[in-house]
């Protein structure tokens, strides 16, 4: 479904990426794992168009390096930044109601699932979103994004800053994302969470992919572990 071939990219002269290869299938939940500053963030806004690339990105097997951020989104890929970026001074619904598409009738998923998943957002549904606690902004940031109904979604450290019950929710609103076929490319810094409900893993290091694996593979792989992830 998602394919990056040898994906390059700048932030002025600093070379961040430099030739990241992996690819997500229909209904895989895949991380991105590794230390802070290795490209993981890069690498999900250089596929959606928020970084030039250099390099091949295809989107059901159409090539979409060079579109620009809402064209990629239109055609199903869907991206939840690190920064919880919703709109604060809406209503938690308008929020819902914006990452509609309006030429789909019906999606994968409605308001009323989202409130069915999250109480505490059908509660606050008339609240602005920017009095909602961090942990209910990261839940409407994800519900919004899915109201687009992507076929895959992007999602950029879903559980920092979160308290452990609000972890526990979202790797449980992860795993009936993919259980519906949507794809799944998830930027994770907690080993735990990760190794808990993906299909595969990338660790990345120094701009590239360092190593590919199941979970499994990866417990298995102690070198692996201490020279790119543990602290």
């Amino acid at each position: 479904m998602l394919e990056v071939n040898d994906l390059h990219a700048y932030y002025g002269k600093s070379h961040i990426l430099q030739g990241v290869n992996f690819n997500v299938q229909e209904g895989e939940i895949v991380s991105l794992l590794g230390r802070n500053g290795v490209g993981r963030s890069t690498t999900v806004k250089t596929i959606m168009g928020e970084v030039a690339p250099v390099g091949s990105i295809k989107f059901k097997g159409e090539e979409i390096a060079g579109k620009n951020s809402f064209e990629i989104a239109h055609l199903g890929l869907g991206y939840v930044p690190e920064n919880r970026d919703i709109f604060p001074t809406l209503t938690v619904q308008q929020n819902l109601v914006l990452g509609m598409k309006s030429n789909k009738s019906q999606g994968r998923w409605d308001i009323e699932e989202m409130f069915r998943m999250f109480p505490n957002l059908g509660e606050r549904a008339e609240v602005n979103g920017g009095v909602l606690s961090g942990g209910e902004q990261q839940m409407l940031c994800m519900c919004r994004t899915l109201m687009g109904d992507p076929d895959i979604i992007m999602i950029d450290e879903p559980t920092e800053g979160l308290a452990p019950k609000i972890v526990e929710q979202v790797a449980l609103l992860l795993q009936e994302i993919a259980s519906r076929g949507v794809a799944i490319l998830l930027v994770e810094q907690k080993l735990s969470i990760a190794l808990k409900i993906s299909h595969r893993l990338y660790v990345m290091g120094h701009g590239k992919v360092v190593y590919e694996g199941t979970p499994d593979s990866l417990l298995q792989a102690d070198d692996v572990r201490a020279e790119w992830l543990e602290v």
